[in-house]
């Protein structure tokens, strides 16, 4: 989040010192995302570094295979107010909310720089091919060849959906299912948490890279959680972030009326069940929105 409002500014502190330079050959707003772009390039060339990786305080059991590092963190809802397009244009591939969704912002990753470029701009904000290519300094036929390697890239690390017969978010269905969720969560009920997740659902908490996959694996996991835990329980507190089912996690202290924060669990649901647990274990991300985890819970 933090990286992404410095690009921003650099953006539109290079717009207004190049204002005078803007010959109206394009639109202004293509114009804007040419900068932006070639900041954003520029910014993924300069980070060698890798994320940090998370320790857990206890033994967890054999994961079901380890992810690579991705960079990864939850954003509130309600900072995407007013943002998220719901039309962006006559040729894109993905809607917008999908774009938002933790899913594919870590699937995004996994393309070099220009494809990732060349697909946001093509099939998320739906520039026209050429318009990609003079905002890239390329030609036509390079973003379609980056554009098919890219969609095929995407296709093999997305989740299939199906979104006709997925919950609304916000419905009473979805309010229903995340409220078992919850309840199950807090009372560490494990019978309760395993028979409300898909087959084939994952576990993950970036940025470990451990995950892990299926009901005995997940339901082995938090088991090895509870045991850890001696007795203290986690309190959720409701929000949403990626356009996704999300709780503010605290966790209460045997010596203290307290509850301490842990982090965000963030819910991906697939029709009437929850295909994914993204659990984000740091405080930080509650430090940095924490007032906007207080307003969505009290709408």
């Amino acid at each position: 989040m933090h990286d992404a409002e410095d690009v921003l500014q650099e953006t539109l502190l290079g717009a207004w010192h190049g204002l005078e330079h803007f010959e109206q050959r394009a639109s202004l707003r293509s114009w804007l995302y040419r900068i932006a772009t070639n900041r954003c390039l520029n910014a993924l060339r300069d980070a060698g570094r890798r994320p940090p990786q998370l320790e857990l305080p206890f033994d967890a059991p054999e994961p079901t295979r380890v992810g690579e590092p991705t960079w990864l963190q939850p954003y509130p809802d309600v900072l995407l107010e007013g943002v998220i397009d719901a039309s962006p244009g006559p040729d894109a591939r993905y809607e917008t909310r999908e774009t938002v969704e933790l899913a594919f912002i870590a699937a995004l990753q996994h393309l070099p720089p220009r494809q990732r470029a060349a697909l946001v701009l093509r099939d998320v904000l739906g520039f026209h091919a050429a318009e990609v290519a003079d905002m890239l300094d390329s030609t036509v036929d390079s973003v379609k060849g980056a554009l098919k390697r890219a969609r095929e890239t995407l296709d093999q690390r997305l989740p299939p959906t199906d979104r006709d017969r997925s919950l609304i978010p916000n419905s009473p269905g979805e309010r229903e299912l995340v409220r078992r969720f919850a309840d199950a969560w807090e009372a560490d009920d494990i019978n309760g948490i395993v028979a409300l997740l898909t087959e084939d659902a994952w576990l993950m908490m970036p940025p470990s890279t451990l995950e892990y996959q299926g009901r005995a694996v997940i339901a082995s996991f938090l088991r090895e959680n509870v045991t850890w835990r001696q007795g203290r329980r986690y309190r959720l507190v409701p929000t949403r972030a990626n356009t996704q089912p999300a709780f503010a996690t605290y966790r209460t202290d045997a010596h203290a009326p307290i509850a301490h924060a842990t982090g965000l669990v963030v819910l991906t649901l697939e029709r009437e069940r929850v295909a994914a647990i993204t659990q984000f274990m740091d405080t930080s991300i509650l430090s940095a929105s924490g007032s906007h985890v207080r307003c969505a819970n009290e709408r």
